[in-house]
């Protein structure tokens, strides 16, 4: 139970940037793997997210800009027509629920495998370094991602251009705004960090740099949205599942590149405070001077409980809270931190893939099915 010293403003309306949220609680990125294999949602994803519809924001699962951009098995993409109209029935749902949602934009780089790409390419990322971890295949196994190739200097406009037409995309299936993927040592993320950008060019070498193609990406889509519908998410200390290395410096790379993302405007910053699906580690890297360097509204994730995110909104660490993982098994959880209720566990093995089991069958607290 919380304090009940603690003034509980986490369940009070604000505003994020331009969007009017009804809450401070979030729900975070939750990659359920659920879409067919040209990335179109079912109409299983709209009762999902409808479900999910009283958090204050939802940002919505990592979703591709292209094929290109994949990195596993049935993730959902916003970049053509049958996407954009799968993905206007989830929108409509949700608004007509009274939520909010925004899509996460996200190209995973060297996260992927020649059997997700057209043609069988080669993944395409900053350095051709090939990283170590598993990822989901069309034939439901698991495999190393492929040895990438680093992208040449004259493709990365081209990727740009990706993130635009995904960002029209959205906007086009009635989205509320966009979140920018540059955590989890996905593609931007990979550009920022010097362990996975050896490059020599004007994308690599000194923070400047590694930043600029982020940065890049971030001004393409706020000329599409306006800034105040854009947000970024950052992951200073998280490590890929695999080998992937931290930067040399993450407090003074991440914090470059929080104030050259500040000056734009933005509608906020929302960091990953340790490792991701880790406890919170907020206290191995100061959040707050890069909130500060930002100088904008901050979202927090990772870790964090209910008395946490109280008194983290109520002594201004943070402007909203995402969670991500305690959203699969309850799609109330706005109304059970309301009350303090207990809240349900997910099935790990209904994470990834498969039909309505684990994914749209969690009861609300207090129905009939509730344990």
């Amino acid at each position: 139970m919380m304090n009940q010293q603690v003034p509980n403003n986490l369940f009070s309306p604000t505003k994020i940037g331009a969007i009017d949220v009804s809450n401070r609680v979030a729900m975070a990125p939750l990659t359920r793997s659920r879409a067919d294999m040209e990335g179109v949602h079912s109409e299983l994803a709209v009762e999902y997210y409808r479900q999910r519809a009283s958090a204050g924001l939802i940002i919505t699962e990592a979703t591709n800009i292209s094929q290109e951009g994949r990195g596993y098995a049935f993730t959902p993409g916003i970049y053509n027509d049958a996407q954009i109209a799968a993905w206007r029935k989830v929108t409509d749902a949700v608004h007509e629920a009274g939520g909010k949602i925004v899509c996460q934009l996200w190209h995973v780089g060297r996260m992927s495998h020649v059997d997700l790409q057209e043609n069988n390419v080669a993944p395409v990322a900053p350095s051709a370094i090939q990283a170590d971890e598993l990822i989901f295949l069309p034939d439901q196994t698991q495999a190393r991602p492929s040895m990438p190739r680093a992208l040449e200097t004259d493709e990365i406009p081209r990727i740009v251009e990706d993130y635009r037409n995904a960002a029209r995309c959205a906007r086009d299936a009635n989205f509320d705004g966009i979140e920018v993927h540059a955590a989890n040592c996905y593609l931007l993320d990979q550009f920022i960090r010097d362990s996975t950008n050896r490059r020599t060019d004007k994308y690599g070498g000194s923070v400047e740099n590694r930043t600029r193609f982020p940065v890049d990406v971030v001004t393409a889509i706020s000329e599409i949205w306006g800034p105040d519908r854009v947000g970024v998410r950052l992951s200073p200390i998280t490590r890929a599942v695999g080998d992937t290395p931290l930067d040399s410096d993450p407090q003074g790379t991440y914090g470059y590149l929080a104030k050259r993302l500040g000056s734009l405007g933005l509608a906020y910053l929302h960091c990953v405070e340790g490792q991701t699906r880790g406890p919170n580690a907020a206290s191995n890297f100061d959040f707050m001077e890069l909130r500060a360097s930002f100088g904008g509204q901050y979202i927090a994730n990772n870790g964090y409980d209910r008395d946490l995110a109280v008194k983290a909104v109520h002594s201004g660490h943070a402007d909203m809270i995402a969670f991500g993982q305690a959203y699969i098994a309850n799609p109330d959880l706005v109304e059970r931190l309301k009350i303090g209720a207990p809240l349900a566990d997910g099935v790990k093995s209904t994470y990834y893939g498969g039909g309505a089991e684990g994914y749209t069958d969690y009861p609300t607290f207090g129905s009939k099915t509730s344990s």
